[in-house]
């Protein structure tokens, strides 16, 4: 049996991972860490309450792994306090320097994993996948992502990895038209690895991006919708199963996808 702490387990996210690790056969939830709940019952037919307190928490339980769905202004620290303890860590909080994420993988204890996938569902990495390899023959593109009116950071985790992917494979930048024409600031939206990025918020949404291309006499768009956060589960527990004997910073569910 996995040993695993959710970090934010009163969110959104957080309270769908609890249900996805109660359910799984292989996983124990063995603490519950939400600092703005503390005190407050778990879940129905779960007999401990959330704790305020990671590190007295992590003493007490002993996990394999935390898994983290927090906020930009936490992660940092509660993905060092896990570390220093030797524990595993599966981080979706997105918003955070990916130096940052290095230079804690480093002071980690060896054979301590820290895994960051910016979207859990497998449907989006195959999304960012399949818009690498479009980039290759269709260089012009644009990404329009879309979210719940709550996110903490824009543009999302998801658009900025399929931003970096793209840069990594297209052979050429073309000129993005039209920012000489803006009669309102970022009206062409942010420009990320040299790849367009528009950032949409609303009620009503939870995740999804569609990127588009355009080549002479065609377009092309590659879209991914997830409409319930469930969806982010079968990832999240890939996540929890795969940094068990893995080492150092793994970035991206595709890493575990691929073996």
């Amino acid at each position: 049996m996995i040993r695993v702490l959710v970090s934010g387990a009163a969110g959104r996210m957080g309270s769908a991972v609890v249900t996805a690790v109660l359910g799984a056969e292989d996983l124990s939830l063995v603490a519950a860490v939400d600092p703005a709940h503390e005190g407050q019952p778990l879940a129905e037919g779960v007999d401990f309450t959330i704790s305020g307190d990671l590190a007295g928490a992590i003493e007490a339980t002993s996990p394999d792994v935390m898994v983290d769905f927090t906020h930009p202004s936490a992660v940092a620290g509660n993905i060092a306090t896990a570390l220093d303890r030797g524990v595993h860590c599966v981080v979706g909080t997105t918003g955070i320097d990916p130096r940052m994420l290095a230079s804690l993988a480093e002071t980690a204890p060896e054979g301590t994993c820290l895994f960051v996938a910016p979207n859990f569902a497998l449907g989006a990495v195959l999304m960012m996948r399949f818009a690498a390899e479009a980039a290759r023959y269709l260089p012009h593109v644009e990404i329009i992502e879309l979210h719940h009116d709550k996110k903490a950071d824009a543009p999302s985790g998801t658009a900025l990895r399929t931003a970096a992917l793209i840069a990594e494979t297209r052979e050429s930048v073309p000129h993005a038209p039209g920012r000489e024409t803006e009669v309102a600031d970022g009206a062409r939206g942010a420009l990320v690895e040299n790849v367009t990025i528009h950032s949409v918020r609303l009620p009503g949404l939870v995740a999804h991006q569609e990127v588009l291309f355009g080549g002479q006499g065609q377009t092309l768009a590659i879209r991914h919708d997830s409409i319930d956060r469930t969806s982010f589960m079968p990832g999240v527990l890939l996540g929890i199963r795969g940094v068990i004997g893995r080492n150092g910073l793994v970035v991206g569910l595709e890493q575990l996808m691929d073996g």
